[in-house]
Order: structure tokens, then sequence, then C-alpha cells
């Protein structure tokens, strides 16, 4: 496969970016329901912290899969801006200062200047790109995916005021839930980082306890 060639992506996030998400999407619902008196409310308040919770956590996964649209044009245009820089080299020194850059500085120090010559002739042989970054049908779905993990983890901790009438039996079954989504969050993001889950996995409840209790403190 041609390294510049513009093909799907496999994944759509990462794993540490859909784990990262997930905590995200915790934090704006619970900044909702962690400000909200089950003692003191009925059905109206009930309702109008549902529509505020699922109203911010859809504007987060907008904004999030807008940043996914432009994480991809802007992946693009470095590609663009390489293979032109490649095509415009008139030294093999000055092709790989342009691949140098253009790599991760581990990888880039890695390489001797065969392998330097070797990626030269790959690129510059590689199809015209389009003059300009554009999005494709992938992107979009992309888009979509990203959108519906975020709303997926608001799901969740807001199902209960839906199944129970009682507010206060509600909220204490979502923040049980909430504290298991969080728990299981930290757990992934430790197994995947290489870090012991458990410890991850509590540590993560109490930052994510940290982070709500600062954003209702400063209004949000």
């Amino acid at each position: 496969m041609n390294a510049l060639s513009d093909q799907p992506r496999l994944r759509v996030l990462d794993p540490i970016s859909r784990v990262t998400e997930v905590l995200f999407g915790l934090i704006m619902v619970l900044t909702f329901t962690g400000s909200f008196s089950a003692a003191q409310s009925g059905q109206a308040e009930v309702r109008e912290m549902l529509i505020g919770a699922l109203g911010c956590n859809l504007a987060w996964g907008l904004i999030d899969a807008i940043m996914f649209l432009m994480g991809n044009l802007a992946d693009r245009a470095t590609n663009i801006r390489l293979l032109t820089r490649l095509r415009r080299a008139t030294t093999e020194s000055e092709a790989a200062d342009a691949i140098a850059e253009a790599l991760p500085n581990t990888v880039a120090a890695a390489l001797n200047s065969d392998d330097y010559q070797k990626l030269y002739r790959e690129l510059k042989s590689t199809p015209d790109l389009p003059r300009w970054p554009q999005l494709t049908r992938s992107d979009w779905l992309g888009a979509l995916a990203v959108f519906l993990w975020v709303i997926a983890a608001t799901i969740p901790v807001v199902l209960p005021f839906l199944l129970w009438q009682e507010p206060v039996t509600a909220l204490r079954i979502s923040n049980a839930i909430a504290v298991a989504l969080m728990f299981a969050t930290g757990y992934a993001f430790g197994r995947i980082a290489g870090y012991y889950p458990m410890i991850t996995g509590g540590s993560m409840v109490l930052l994510g306890g940290v982070l709500v209790a600062l954003t209702i403190a400063l209004g949000g």
C-alpha cells in the first residue's frame, strides 16, 4: 500500500481516544446529575435536567465530530505538502530532510541514508494527490461514529431517570452507574497504557469526581 494513499481509516478512534471520549461524556452528564437535588425535585425538574444533560452531550458530540473531520483534513494537507516538497527537492539531502520532519523523532533517528533514499523513491512515485484536501464518505461516517460514541456515554447515566419515577432512587442508581463506568474507563486506560488497571480505575473515579465538582463549582 502506498504511504500517502488516501485509504479509509480502519479505526475511527484509537483505543485511548475512545476511553477519553467516554470519560468526557460522563463528566458532561454528571455536571447535571451531580447538581440535581432529587429530594426537592418533581417530574418537571427531572425533565429539565434530562434535556440539559442530553443537549450538552449532543453539542459535545457535534464538536468532537467536527474536530474529527478537521483532523482528517489536516492529515491530508500534510501529505499533500510533503509530496509537493519532495517533487520540488533538488537533492536527496533536501528530500531526506522533508521526510525526517514528517516522521516521529524516534523513527527518523533510526533510519539511515539508504532508508531515506528508498522512501524518497517510493514517495516520489506516488500518484498525484488532490490539490486541496477533501473529505470522503468514510470521513463522514467516522464523524457520525464519533458523535454516537459520545452520546452513548450519556445514555446509561440518564436512563434511570426514565425508568424510575422516584427521583431519589433514580439518582442513586445513576450515580452507581456513573462510578462503575468511570472505573471501567480507568481500568481500560490502565490496560492500554501498561499501568495497573485496578489502581488506574480507582484513580479515574477520583479524578472524574474532582473534575465534576470543579465544573459545577465554576458554573458549568
